[in-house]
């Protein structure tokens, strides 16, 4: 899954394609590097972000959805395209316009995806991204994460929705320990989601925070964000091989590559 940010204040990559223009073609870039599915966001969900207006994200995002969505790599190949939102509004568009998958780190939408025929993946986080960095706690972060999210696919797969993805919210309301300890458990994460009936385990590591500090030189202040690329392919790589069935990404052609050399020992 490439990750494709069409917004201004995105950690990674904000206003790289915060134009119509740009968007589509580094979407249509992305289709041609590999990614199976290209995620559009309208909305920045790195800590501290504010929401932004219903109409604005609208704007941002339908357009876009629907030229990936009726490129020929989408009706000719079959890459798909997906929408990173938790709004109601939002997703039913983008879905109109031609996604097939809403990426809901709200874990809320999935009576919307059981009425709409899309597929949902449902996300954990610990608060809101303005304020779920502060001060994340958990009694057992592996357990109250798996324990919520296999709960919310569990209601998804009642209501009738047919694809159901589950994800662990890397660097969503969690220190780096916790991010880590996630990591460290997500074969027992895929096996729990197949038993359940789920589609599969979805991972989003790439150039997060955490990686920035723990490749830093003192480990107290981050790596910036280009220095990030190797921990990402490194932890994209770790969850391949414990089972992960996607991996959401911003170096869509490395971790292609990657994906190559680890899927078949996944």
């Amino acid at each position: 899954m490439g990750v494709l940010n069409v917004t201004p204040d995105s950690f990674s990559d904000g206003g790289l394609y915060d134009t119509y223009e740009r968007a589509v073609a580094r979407g249509l870039e992305m289709m041609a590097e590999g990614a199976d599915v290209v995620d559009v966001g309208g909305e920045s969900s790195r800590p501290g972000a504010e929401p932004v207006p219903t109409e604005v994200e609208l704007a941002r995002v339908v357009p876009v959805v629907e030229a990936l969505a009726q490129s020929p790599a989408a009706t000719e190949r079959g890459v798909r395209v997906s929408v990173d939102t938790v709004k109601r509004e939002v997703a039913e568009a983008a879905v109109a316009a031609g996604a097939s998958l809403v990426n809901d780190i709200s874990a809320s939408l999935w009576d919307l995806a059981a009425a709409t025929g899309a597929g949902w993946v449902a996300m954990h986080m610990q608060g809101r991204p303005r304020t779920m960095q502060e001060d994340p706690r958990y009694a057992d972060v592996v357990a109250d994460v798996h324990a919520f999210v296999l709960e919310r696919a569990g209601r998804a797969l009642g209501a009738g929705v047919r694809e159901v993805w589950v994800d662990p919210g890397i660097g969503f309301g969690k220190t780096s320990a916790h991010n880590l300890s996630l990591l460290r458990h997500l074969p027992e994460l895929v096996e729990a989601a197949a038993g359940a009936g789920c589609t599969g385990v979805l991972v989003g590591t790439s150039r997060k925070r955490f990686l920035g500090l723990l490749g830093g030189r003192d480990r107290t202040e981050p790596a910036p964000v280009a220095d990030r690329t190797e921990a990402s392919l490194a932890t994209a790589a770790a969850a391949m091989v414990a089972g992960a069935g996607m991996v959401r990404v911003h170096d869509v052609a490395a971790t292609v590559q990657v994906a190559r050399l680890y899927g078949p020992a996944a």
